[in-house]
């Protein structure tokens, strides 16, 4: 056998097990997945300080495993061989992210991992007590402690770069502020002027429809046949209840949506479902094959973002799926709906109204909730602004914001599970993730033309197989920008999620 055949061999058998080993490492980290998802749906309230205890051990068991020096060799080997510059485009795209990973993993001490994962268990429980009583001195010092470990996990990680950026880097990889910031004014600057006119149309739509009785037990049905018939797979996932909606991904074939529910307010559920669904969808949709590997992992919360906002209003407040659904609706909540119809229905759906909570906001006053959160965190990492002036600084950026008041904390600052839960970084992704949305929507359009045909006769198949080719298939092989310019054939811009909303919410406002 030739030298060149053995070397082959040889590194196709050490990328076998480097595989492996980040295989291994992803069944440990899908331990902590459920551990999550337990602690958000099922824990007993006084069970917090054991799974706090149980969070950090097994956060320190999964470290080990993804920084064993063993696994570094291997990759560091590999990344010196020819498969590395020579092999197929998706091995040499695993090597090159794995030693990132690696990297990245191997800076952090393990001290710190697990009082990461102890502290934000802690932290998430105090949230909860706190928004319940709408008592921001319970979960101010968990926060001023959740900041410093963010900002020490930070500054091991990726010391090269700005504090948020490398807080971000762990939730949309390669995105900067210098260039979110002028992207989000852009936005903003053509945002603002959209709610004004639309606030002040004499021709809003009427929602009330939307404020009827909708019995709990028949909202359960309800969304779980339409989060059925837009794809998602109950053999594969199940449906349950929390207090602030998530999607939790235990491996494979095991992918679990939230919602909550209101049985005054219809869309509380049903477009928490398909929000989440919509994840879920893109979380059923990667490569069981390459499970731990990056191929068959999410490519940026961005991205994934961009699947739950395409399904919850793309597709959920079109006039095309009200004419499918409708009918059902009416099925499911006759008292309620017996006077109703589609249009008015959809048309409900469409008005804009500033509110406080940013959950429940409004498709076009949804990307301000962002910003502000945005500005905030930054200034929180950078030392700008101390936790304990956090309350005051919300509810005056948001009463310049919204012209509206937070009446108490749990109206304001402790609206949101993020920080608590040491997402920090994070937020930037949803309002990127409506961009991404509106321009994948708007490509599916253009490539599928008989789409709102297909949406109003319930059929669903065409618009998930373009996303599952699309998205879903390359996994995080592209950064976010990447992988839409490649999906859509344009640069990213605010220009599509712009036109979405004027062209959608215009008209429902009388405007022109």
């Amino acid at each position: 056998m030739s030298a060149d055949l053995l070397s082959a061999s040889s590194d196709d058998a050490m990328f076998a097990a480097v595989c492996d080993h980040a295989r291994q490492a992803a069944v440990l980290g899908s331990i902590e997945s459920l551990l999550g998802w337990d602690e958000r749906t099922m824990l007993p309230v006084q069970g917090g300080t054991h799974r706090s205890d149980q969070a950090a051990a097994l956060a320190s068991l999964v470290h080990k495993q993804r920084t064993d020096p063993a696994q570094g060799d291997r990759i560091a080997t590999l990344v010196g061989s020819s498969l590395a510059k020579n092999g197929p485009p998706a091995v040499r795209a695993t090597i090159r992210i794995l030693q990132k990973d690696f990297a990245k993993h191997a800076r952090l001490p393990v001290q710190l991992v697990q009082t990461l994962a102890k502290t934000a268990v802690e932290a998430q429980q105090a949230w909860a007590a706190a928004r319940a009583e709408s008592s921001w001195q319970i979960l101010e010092p968990w926060l001023v402690k959740m900041f410093a470990l963010k900002a020490e996990q930070g500054a091991c990680q990726r010391p090269d770069l700005d504090p948020y950026d490398a807080l971000m880097d762990d939730y949309e990889p390669g995105a900067r502020w210098q260039v979110i910031a002028p992207l989000f004014q852009r936005l903003r600057d053509q945002i603002v002027p959209l709610v004004q006119e639309c606030v002040a149309s004499s021709q809003r739509p009427n929602d009330a429809i939307l404020k009827r009785l909708f019995p709990i037990a028949d909202q359960q049905r309800f969304v779980r046949e339409i989060a059925s018939r837009i794809g998602f797979d109950f053999q594969r996932g199940r449906l349950d209840t929390t207090d602030h909606p998530f999607c939790s991904t235990i491996g494979p074939d095991d992918c679990r949506i939230t919602t909550r529910w209101d049985e005054k307010f219809l869309p509380t559920a049903l477009f928490g479902v398909l929000h989440e669904a919509g994840h879920g969808l893109y979380e059923q949709g990667l490569a069981r094959q390459w499970f731990g590997l990056p191929q068959g992992e999410a490519a940026s919360l961005g991205i994934h973002e961009s699947q739950s906002r395409l399904w919850e209003n793309m597709v959920g407040r079109s006039p095309a799926f009200w004419e499918w659904c409708f009918p059902l609706a009416q099925q499911m909540f006759p008292l309620a709906l017996a006077d109703a119809n589609a249009a008015a229905m959809q048309r409900a759906l469409l008005a804009v109204r500033p509110s406080l909570i940013r959950v429940e906001a409004d498709e076009v006053t949804y990307n301000l909730h962002i910003m502000l959160r945005f500005s905030l965190e930054r200034e929180l990492v950078l030392g700008e602004l101390r936790v304990a002036d956090l309350p005051a600084v919300w509810n005056e950026r948001f009463a310049n914001d919204f012209g509206i008041r937070p009446s108490s904390d749990a109206e304001g600052v402790l609206q949101d599970i993020h920080w608590s839960g040491g997402l920090v970084g994070y937020f930037p992704t949803y309002t990127l993730g409506n961009m991404f949305a509106a321009q994948l929507m708007a490509e599916a359009q253009r490539q599928l033309p008989d789409l709102d045909g297909q949406i109003a006769n319930g059929r669903f198949g065409d618009l998930l197989a373009w996303l599952q080719r699309s998205v879903h298939a390359h996994g995080r092989l592209l950064e976010s920008e990447p992988l839409i310019e490649q999906a859509c054939q344009a640069r990213v811009s605010e220009r599509w999620l712009m036109e979405s909303l004027r062209n959608r919410y215009g008209p429902a406002h009388g405007l022109a």
